[in-house]
């Protein structure tokens, strides 16, 4: 997915005056109930396990009693909010991958299986953290363990509800991690803990189908803006899911960054250097095929291995992409059929 469709990856202007803003109108939803009308939880949390308390980079944020309504921000949290049995009262609204009215297909379906309606739907495409839509939800939490959200905002968005953010980086945290987290949040810790040994068993087996895949080196990396290429570094999760297939990094995702540090998921690589990069596979992603052929069609791109031989693994169509590009319990299982043969069918051209 583009870089920009990641909601909050911006600084929000104006904090000061919305957090005054905010915080006086939370202090008028204080009186209401966290089971009012719009409740939509589905699951059976076990009340025994709160308080609890999550550290996260942002600050300690601590959990009195059982979530009733839940709001997500950032990529995935909404994903395992409802493969764990809760449709979240509001989450963000997905124009990239999102069906028409922004929910991505693998949500739809899970919302639909759990007989519940479709949530609010926060505005994400400014980037900026929209905090009276987050008012308006009434949320007696909000998870954010796969996000951009800055110190500012968390301390905003914590005087509506105990914000649940992300452990070291923002955008770094692996799926399994992310339903580590929403699990204790939410206290379904034993419940989150079977769904990751439920997708580690899909990931494994789809592995042993395709061992062409094992130590095969590859190098992720998007098309994102003219003649310059996003490059995945090893801490972001869609890098993380191919190494569980049993791919390993290319070296030349390291020996070409000359950004490390910067506290980044990827790094900026100029189509000059391409011809610097050595792996077995490459693997993008991109909204259509005819982005794909237009990429392939610039003579320096033509003049890669990977492209002149086949090795080259694009993922194609904007909901795949998503899927692909956050992975996670819900999404893992809807395209993991469909994305490792393409995988495989790349390194079987390896010599």
């Amino acid at each position: 997915m583009p870089v920009s469709a990641r909601p909050g990856t911006r600084r929000p202007r104006r904090l000061a005056l919305i957090a005054s803003a905010v915080a006086a109108t939370a202090l008028v939803l204080t009186g209401c109930s966290a089971g009012s009308s719009g409740e939509q939880s589905t699951s059976s949390s076990d009340a025994g396990a709160f308080p609890v308390t999550v550290d996260s980079a942002l600050g300690k944020t601590t959990i009195d009693a059982k979530p009733e309504r839940v709001a997500t921000w950032g990529w995935g949290a909404q994903d395992i909010a409802l493969a764990l049995g809760i449709v979240p009262v509001a989450m963000p609204k997905f124009s990239y991958g999102g069906n028409a009215d922004g929910v991505l297909p693998w949500d739809a379906e899970k919302i639909t299986a759990l007989g519940g309606k479709t949530p609010q739907l926060l505005n994400a495409d400014s980037g900026e953290v929209p905090f009276e839509e987050f008012v308006k939800a009434k949320p007696d939490v909000i998870l954010a363990p796969y996000s951009g959200l800055t110190q500012a905002e968390f301390d905003t968005l914590s005087k509506i509800a105990p914000v649940v953010a992300y452990p070291e980086k923002p955008w770094a945290t692996s799926w399994r991690d992310q339903t580590a987290i929403v699990g204790t949040a939410l206290g379904l810790s034993s419940e989150a803990k079977a769904l990751v040994s439920k997708t580690e068993d899909t990931v494994s087996a789809l592995a042993a189908k395709y061992p062409v895949l094992k130590d095969k080196t590859f190098y992720y990396a998007a098309a994102n803006q003219p003649g310059v290429l996003n490059v995945y570094r090893a801490e972001d999760p869609r890098v993380q899911l191919l190494n569980d297939l049993g791919l390993k990094n290319s070296p030349s995702i390291a020996d070409l960054d000359t950004a490390k540090g910067d506290g980044s998921f990827f790094y900026q690589l100029s189509y000059e250097n391409l011809s610097k990069i050595d792996t077995d596979l490459l693997v993008m992603y991109f909204d259509k095929q005819s982005s794909v052929d237009a990429f392939t069609s610039d003579p320096l791109v033509a003049a890669m291995p990977t492209i002149r031989e086949g090795r080259f693994a694009p993922i194609v169509g904007e909901s795949f992409v998503a899927a692909t590009s956050a992975p996670s319990v819900l999404s893992i299982p809807w395209m993991l059929d469909r994305y490792v043969p393409k995988l495989a069918a790349a390194a079987d051209t390896v010599k």
